[in-house]
């Protein structure tokens, strides 16, 4: 058979470990395009894999790891990067000798460091995966069959991942209206740790800063619309952006002290009064902004942050 007919064969069985926004979204854009057979969900919470499988998002659940992945062709790993290791290793013993293996975690050296834990070596056909996109809200009600509708996911396969398992993998991203791209793993997390990771820590920072400051119901009262917007992603799940902080602190630790550095030359400028300097910054960002981002990046309307 073909090797393009392979790719885009529908799947045969799906294992979602993390039936949430990002795994419970993929669920249903896949179902919704016909580009699944059956889906089964595992987790620690029975209840919410109940819920899951009432809500038509997944067909059935299994609560022990290997017995999830048994006879699954695709297995996708939606869970926190801190957990991501005992799940690899959870998962081994059931694992199909073909089973094709990706997941959606925010960073990609940690998922490839804990592939090299528990299997010696990075399987090769795990292609780690980042989908960029996602919500404030999340758990399974929060899931979106069109989440995924013109956002990037961006895969980085090694030099020995199978190109089969890459090409399978775009093409299960591209059932769901992604347009997907390919990236070495270390220049993802550098280019994460800047746009996404460090935008994350700041808003947190901020805002537990200023609800620590005397007077903070007057200024919560009192916040604007600008407030609003910066801070948005500061309603993200804690637990999940305290695991990508640790697992891409390098990248990340490199683009705060540079942000750092920049901060207190733009302090050091507001306190000298110098109007010719700030105009500088803030031209100089606004014109990046529009052009880089606005222009160049056109993907979909609504802001996609929170579950990066």
């Amino acid at each position: 058979m073909h090797s393009d007919t392979v790719a885009e064969a529908p799947i045969k069985r799906l294992a979602i470990f993390g039936v949430g926004l990002i795994g419970g979204s993929l669920a249903r854009a896949l179902r919704a395009a016909g580009a699944v057979d059956e889906i089964v969900g595992c987790s620690r919470n029975e209840a919410h894999l109940q819920l899951a499988v009432e809500l038509g998002v997944i067909d059935r659940y299994e609560l022990e790891p290997a017995k999830a992945v048994a006879g699954a062709d695709m297995v996708f790993l939606a869970v926190p990067l801190g957990a991501m290791q005992a799940t690899m290793r959870s998962i081994k013993p059931g694992l199909s000798a073909d089973a094709v293996i990706t997941d959606g975690g925010s960073a990609k050296r940690s998922v490839v460091r804990d592939a090299e834990a528990v299997f010696g070596v990075v399987p090769h056909r795990l292609v780690p995966g980042h989908p960029i996109a996602g919500r404030e809200k999340t758990g399974v009600e929060a899931s979106d069959g069109n989440l995924y509708k013109r956002r990037r996911v961006i895969l980085t396969p090694l030099a020995t991942t199978s190109d089969s398992a890459t090409a399978r993998v775009q093409w299960m991203w591209q059932q769901t209206g992604a347009e997907v791209t390919q990236m070495d793993v270390g220049h993802h997390d550098e280019v994460l740790a800047a746009t996404s990771h460090l935008p994350h820590m700041l808003a947190y920072q901020l805002v537990d800063t200023l609800a620590q400051m005397d007077g903070r119901r007057e200024i919560f009262r009192y916040a604007a619309g600008g407030f609003r917007d910066f801070t948005r992603i500061a309603s993200s799940d804690p637990v999940m952006w305290r695991d990508i902080c640790l697992a891409n602190r390098d990248a990340l630790l490199e683009v705060v002290d540079q942000y750092q550095q920049d901060l207190t030359t733009l302090r050091d400028t507001v306190a000298n009064g110098d109007a010719e300097a700030l105009m500088t910054v803030f031209s100089r960002a606004k014109t990046a902004r529009d052009a880089f981002v606005d222009k160049a990046v056109p993907m979909a309307t609504q802001p996609h942050p929170a579950a990066e």
